[in-house]
């Protein structure tokens, strides 16, 4: 499975080439640079890790309700409940001890985000309603909703744009790397991916989790409830996006802004269809991804290739990526078969009669 992953990063990266190539420019050198910038350069490798904190949490928003079969798409709007559950928290309390701090805004936009899955959840475990549309159509509401807080309730005295208060120093996330915005997100994201890999590994809960994913019916025969593993599924996922709402409200701009996220509960899909659903591949495609997206500025100024090139890259990732994954069905097996007796298109072979 990673190899074939592998290929298609490989081939998404080619294709990647040629349209620099075509644009007139010198492909290796453009990469080269990409690279460089994004993950050799010092202020260029912060700047993948502040991108990568919240990208990796995303993208473990997505992987554990796929491994229960259901698709979260909604990570954007879990996302920015979270920022905003986290915010308000940070800004209504705002005199914590410094260690307490943290950890409180973490659970208040944990919980944001859990809430905001919690709805889609229940449609689709006990009344079948699609999750991908209702999911996708409650990113909007939530943009909305943070857009209206922002704007209104939570708006700073003397704002010139729409922005809460800034949060107290107790708050906010410890910088890793001196004189740059790289903080501990990216820190916080390696050892969920680590947790949430053994938890699904070695625990029954997460063994049941996996089942339902893989054969809801023998999962159901073996005593496990569907419907919970569903809603448990979609609660861990919501909480794993909403902390990626904290971490860009505590970790990077210390303020609930208005349309705060870059997209990157949308990124979170391709960091999960990178990742294959491993969580411990997580961290690594989260980085990836990134230093694209680090690295196409810093493309764009020394080689003159247009940033939205990087763009088209990551779409071709996701496309080769999908191909790749889809597993060979039973009815190809079945037309190769029969092509290769010759019975599909081959002569019908003619019935011997029966002499009198």
């Amino acid at each position: 499975m990673q190899c074939r992953v592998a290929v298609a990063l490989l081939l998404a990266l080619t294709v990647g080439g040629f349209l620099i190539l075509v644009d007139g420019h010198n492909p290796f050198e453009a990469y080269k640079v990409l690279f460089f910038d994004s993950f050799l350069n010092y202020w260029g490798f912060s700047n993948t890790l502040v991108k990568a904190s919240p990208m990796l949490l995303a993208g473990l928003a997505v992987i554990i309700p796929m491994r229960a079969g259901v698709f979260n798409i909604g990570g954007e709007g879990q996302i920015y409940i979270g920022g905003l559950f986290g915010a308000v928290f940070a800004l209504a309390v705002p005199d914590l001890p410094a260690g307490l701090g943290v950890p409180s805004v973490f659970l208040a936009s944990a919980m944001g985000g859990a809430f905001w899955a919690a709805i889609p959840a229940y449609l689709k475990a006990y009344r079948g309603t699609n999750e991908v549309i209702v999911t996708l159509l409650m990113n909007y509401v939530a943009i909305h909703i943070v857009s209206y807080a922002v704007a209104g309730p939570l708006l700073a005295d003397g704002a010139p744009y729409p922005y809460s208060g800034e949060v107290a120093e107790a708050y906010r996330l410890p910088i890793v790397m001196p004189r740059s915005d790289a903080h501990a997100g990216f820190v916080f994201g390696l050892a969920m991916a680590l947790i949430l890999y053994f938890w699904l590994r070695f625990t029954p809960s997460g063994f049941q989790l996996d089942l339902v994913g893989r054969n809801a019916r023998a999962a159901t025969y073996a005593g496990v409830d569907e419907k919970k593993t569903i809603i448990r599924a979609m609660l861990i996922g919501g909480s794993l996006a909403g902390m990626a709402g904290a971490i860009e409200v505590i970790g990077l701009k210390y303020r609930l802004f208005h349309l705060f996220s870059d997209g990157y509960g949308y990124d979170g899909i391709v960091v999960a269809f990178l990742a294959a659903l491993n969580p411990v591949v997580a961290p690594l495609t989260a980085l990836f991804l990134a230093g694209l997206s680090a690295g196409a500025g810093a493309m764009q100024r020394a080689i003159g290739v247009d940033s939205s090139v990087i763009e088209v890259v990551e779409g071709l990732v996701v496309v080769f990526v999908a191909a790749a994954l889809v597993e060979p069905r039973k009815a190809s097996k079945s037309i190769l078969r029969k092509l290769l007796r010759g019975g599909l298109f081959g002569r019908p072979k003619q019935s011997k009669e029966k002499k009198v």
